[in-house]
């Protein structure tokens, strides 16, 4: 192996949609009677951009009353994201904690970076299943920070709180665009689609077996 891959010592994870199943779908499957119905609720009412704003800081108190005065025909359906979103959480990407426990048994250090709402990432690391969230040295929370990726400054505070040079730290997310951003940033960036193949990625720097 070249000297560059060799020098990999940190791994950052994004957690929802790599560690963490995460989906509005799970929940407001129940809540439509069809699937094309729903589709257009998440296209057009409680988008991804809406959500995102939550995850820049956005009181969840405040994401609902403004919404809900733009579509007062959704009162119920739009709550549901705030009132339901333990039920948005499927579960965990089982092969993806069996690479992360690999990771920490072989003394990598493990520091997460996650678009995620304060007022409900402190109730997830409290549901058991989620227990690994425990196993990292640090997480930087962008509804903490007040910034989301794949701005620059959410990358480059991760490294100076918790002194990471990004030269041999590898960062995993599912989100194309954050990936760029941690590359531009230095890192050796991983755009996930599966387990397997995170496996294979990780095995080529020596950072888990084959």
């Amino acid at each position: 192996m070249n000297g560059k891959r060799d020098m990999i010592d940190t791994v950052v994870f994004d957690l929802g949609g790599v560690l963490i199943d995460w989906n509005p779908r799970y929940l407001y499957r129940r809540l439509f009677d069809d699937e094309a119905t729903m589709e257009r609720f998440l296209a057009e009412v409680c988008t991804g951009a809406w959500n995102e704003q939550q995850d820049a800081g956005r009181s969840w108190h405040e994401a609902v009353a403004s919404l809900t005065a733009q579509f007062p025909e959704h009162a119920r359906l739009i709550a549901a994201y705030r009132d339901g979103w333990r039920e948005m959480l499927g579960g965990v990407i089982q092969g993806s904690v069996d690479l992360l426990a690999e990771l920490k048994a072989r003394g990598v250090r493990l520091y997460a970076l996650t678009n995620w709402s304060h007022e409900t990432f402190p109730r997830a690391k409290e549901i058991e299943m989620f227990g690994f969230l425990h196993w990292f040295e640090g997480i930087v929370v962008s509804g903490e920070e007040r910034l989301i990726k794949p701005d620059s400054r959410i990358y480059r505070r991760l490294f100076e709180r918790y002194a990471i040079d990004p030269r041999r730290t590898a960062y995993i997310d599912d989100a194309r665009r954050n990936v760029d951003a941690a590359a531009a940033q230095g890192m050796h960036a991983w755009w996930f689609r599966g387990p397997e193949g995170l496996r294979e990625w990780l095995a080529t720097h020596g950072l888990v077996s084959a």
